[in-house]
């Protein structure tokens, strides 16, 4: 199943596809992201991204987990099956964005999150799928990626997203 409608997104990657098997389902996952994360060594505008390492839980980076479950506390997150099936996204909406205020496909904006960190945020509105990179200057950190499922959500990004650009033209 692709997304319905960005064609560039590829084809999720699926329980069912590893027959069930939740721990061989979890290493493709985890090769997807190595394939697209580690060993491609991607650019977002010129700038390398690196990758959070740090906490390693079970050999796999923080970035990985980040992009694959959710909750506050690193030791109490918990697998999110829509984010690891969307684990082979990120890395094509990060090539596809551009900060513009009339990118079409990827919404893209700069906020400031905690301890003054610039986040870039690029949000697929029709797929409802959002990445979130931290700017630590002379690098870039894939920080996370999830749908944003919750309407009062969506709303609140278009706001954010519209003030943004609002403030910078």
């Amino acid at each position: 199943m692709q997304g319905d409608s960005v064609v560039w997104l590829p084809e999720l990657v699926l329980l069912e596809d590893s027959d069930g098997d939740w721990e061989r389902f979890l290493e493709t996952v985890y090769r997807h992201f190595v394939a697209d994360f580690v060993d491609a060594k991607p650019v977002y505008q010129g700038r390398r991204l690196g990758l959070k390492r740090h906490p390693v839980v079970d050999g796999k980076e923080a970035t990985f987990w980040h992009m694959t479950s959710e909750g506050k506390m690193e030791q109490d997150r918990l697998p999110d099956i829509r984010r690891m099936e969307r684990i082979r996204w990120p890395k094509p909406v990060i090539e596809e964005s551009e900060e513009s205020g009339q990118a079409t496909v990827v919404k893209v904006w700069r906020n400031i999150r905690r301890k003054n960190e610039e986040r870039v945020l690029l949000w697929v509105e029709a797929e409802q799928y959002l990445v979130v990179l931290a700017d630590r200057g002379e690098y870039i950190l894939p920080w996370t990626a999830y749908q944003v499922t919750r309407p009062h959500q969506q709303r609140k990004l278009q706001k954010e997203f519209e003030r943004y650009w609002e403030s910078v033209s």
